[in-house]
C-alpha cells in the first residue's frame, strides 16, 4: 500500500513523502481500515516539524483522523464488522490506503454524515465542545474569543449557541465577520476597527465575560484579557501568531483572572467514558440537524501531500484540507 512518510523532522512541504509499505495486519483488539478520507491538522504537521508534544521515531507515519471502512478484523475485536463505516481520531499514521487501530478507540458513523465531514468530526470538534463542557458555563453566560474564524472558534460559537451560551468573538480583519456570518455565527468583531471595543461592549451589553479563549497568542492575547470580567478564566487553546502572550500583570492581579492551557489530546485521554459519549452524542447530534457545520476547502490525492500542507496554512481558507489516497 502507499502511505506518508517522513526520514526526518522538518517542513512538511520538504520532507513528506509517499512510499510504498507493506500493508498492516490487525492484531488482536484491532481492525484494519480502508481509508476514504484523512484530515490535515495543524498539530499534525507541527508533529512533522518536530514541534509538537508529541515526536514519533523517525522514519514515521504521519495523520491522526480519518474516515474510512473496516477491512478486516482482528481477533476479539468485538463491536465491529467488515464494512462497517468509522472514524479515527488519535490514531498514528492514518495518512496511508490503510490503517489498523485499536477496536475500541474507532467511532461508527450514521449514514447521515458525509465522508467529508466525518473525516474531521472527532479532533477539532471534540476539543472544542470538550472545552465548552469543561468550563461550567451555564445559559446566558458570556464568553470573548479570538481567532473566531478559525476551524475551532467557529465550532465552539455554534457549539455554544446550542447550549445557550452568548460568544462574542474577535477577528483580525473585518471580511472575517461575513465568512462567520455564512455559517450562522454573529456578534463577531474586527479588531481593525479603532473602536472595536465599544462594538463589544454594545454586543455584550455590559454584561460581564466569564472566560476568554485565547488562540492567537502576541498582543492578541492581551486585548483578550482586557475584556475579562473580575474572576475570569481565561484559556490558552492554541498560538497562531506567536508562541509568547503579551499579558498586562495589572489585569491578572487586579482582576483576579486565572490563565490556564487546554490540551485536547491529553484532557480526552484522562476523559471518563460516559462524558466522551455524552459529548460525541452531541457532536454527531449537532452536525446531522446542521448546527455544527464543517466545511472542506479541498481535497487532494495523497501523492499532493506537500501541496496539501502547504494549502493548510493559507491564510484565508474555507474549510479543512482533506487528503483522499
Amino acid at each position: 500500500m502507499r502511505a506518508v512518510i517522513h526520514h526526518e523532522f522538518g517542513e512538511p512541504t520538504d520532507v513528506l513523502v509517499v512510499e510504498e509499505v507493506p500493508t498492516p495486519e490487525p492484531g488482536a483488539g484491532e481492525v484494519r481500515v480502508r481509508t476514504l478520507l484523512a484530515a490535515i491538522h495543524n498539530h499534525d504537521l507541527w508533529t512533522v516539524r518536530g514541534t509538537y508534544g508529541y515526536k514519533p521515531e523517525l522514519p514515521a507515519r504521519a495523520g491522526t483522523e480519518a474516515v474510512g471502512i473496516v477491512d478486516a478484523v482482528g481477533a476479539g475485536a468485538g463491536g465491529l464488522t467488515v464494512g462497517q463505516r468509522v472514524v479515527a481520531a488519535s490514531v498514528f499514521g492514518v495518512w496511508a490506503e490503510y490503517f489498523t487501530a485499536p477496536a475500541a478507540q474507532l467511532i461508527p458513523i450514521p449514514e447521515g454524515i458525509p465522508d467529508e465531514a466525518a473525516a474531521q468530526l472527532v479532533a477539532m470538534p471534540f476539543s472544542a465542545i470538550s472545552l465548552l463542557d469543561s468550563l461550567g458555563l451555564k445559559s446566558g453566560d458570556w464568553i470573548a474569543e479570538n481567532a473566531a474564524n478559525g476551524a475551532v472558534g467557529r465550532m465552539l460559537a455554534q457549539l455554544a449557541k446550542a447550549r445557550g451560551i452568548n460568544v462574542v468573538g474577535l477577528v483580525r480583519r473585518a471580511d472575517g465577520i461575513k465568512e462567520l456570518a455564512a455559517h450562522g455565527v454573529g456578534d463577531i468583531v474586527a479588531t481593525d476597527d479603532d473602536d472595536w471595543r465599544s462594538r463589544v461592549e454594545e454586543i455584550t451589553g455590559g454584561a460581564p465575560i466569564a472566560v476568554g479563549v485565547e488562540s492567537v497568542g502576541g498582543a492578541a492575547a492581551g486585548d483578550l484579557l482586557s475584556l475579562l470580567a473580575q474572576d475570569a478564566t481565561m484559556v490558552v487553546f492554541g498560538a497562531m501568531a506567536s508562541p509568547m502572550m503579551q499579558l498586562s500583570s495589572g489585569a491578572v492581579i487586579f482582576k483576579n483572572i486565572t490563565v490556564k492551557g487546554f490540551w485536547g489530546s491529553q484532557v480526552s485521554k484522562n476523559m471518563a467514558a460516559e462524558d466522551r459519549k455524552r459529548l460525541m452524542v452531541e457532536l454527531i447530534s449537532r452536525v446531522t440537524d446542521g448546527t455544527l457545520t464543517l466545511p472542506v476547502d479541498a481535497i487532494h490525492p495523497l501523492d499532493e501531500v506537500r501541496a496539501a500542507s502547504a494549502a493548510n496554512f493559507t491564510p484565508g481558507r474555507n474549510g479543512k484540507i482533506l487528503l483522499k489516497p
